[in-house]
């Protein structure tokens, strides 16, 4: 092999190691500000478990700008939020198969769009931060209304509660919430 193909060889090797390096830094930095949470939450024979990035309020305004209005938001920081059912379930009065979805949703000021795609992805946006969600794969869209909260909530959070024959999602940041209901 002539000495130049080598040379052109050892520099894009070279070049394709600090690239991936420089992702998994990039990856890893990010996860300092937005932390990693997987909870889960268990009724009658049903589970459900959600994986997503929790940032920080850090005395920005969140809904109407860091998040904007009217916008897909990948619900989160990072990667994809995912939500994985292990029955069939009914959400907000509609059928949601067993499995495991990406969690998006479409923020205004009196109601949230909250969709569930069944396509997954590695990271939340593309290099511009647009989100990566493809309509294509949304399997379920419901809208629920806000609720207005009297603390601030500072760091984005996902939880289940349980209430009579349903088991409500929650999500609240700031001083915005939103409850989905959940009936298996």
């Amino acid at each position: 092999m002539p000495k130049f193909l080598k040379q052109i060889i050892l520099i894009l090797l070279g070049l394709v190691t600090i690239g991936v390096l420089g992702m998994f830094f990039m990856k890893q930095n990010t996860k300092k500000h937005s932390p990693e949470e997987t909870i889960t939450h268990t009724i009658k024979d049903a589970s459900f478990s959600i994986f997503y990035n929790r940032p920080y309020k850090k005395n920005r305004k969140i809904f109407g700008s860091l998040v904007p209005y009217n916008e897909v938001w990948r619900t989160g920081a990072n990667e994809a939020t995912t939500f994985t059912t292990t029955k069939n379930i009914m959400v907000d009065g509609t059928t949601l198969k067993a499995g495991t979805y990406t969690l998006w949703t479409i923020p205004n000021p009196k109601s949230w769009k909250v969709i569930f795609n069944s396509k997954k992805y590695d990271w939340g946006v593309h290099m511009n931060g647009t989100p990566k969600r493809d309509p294509l794969f949304d399997n379920l869209i419901v809208e629920v209304p806000t609720q207005p909260l009297l603390n601030i909530v500072e760091q984005f959070s996902i939880y289940f509660e349980d209430a009579n024959d349903f088991t409500i999602l929650y999500m609240a940041w700031d001083r915005t919430a939103i409850a989905v209901p959940i009936k298996i």
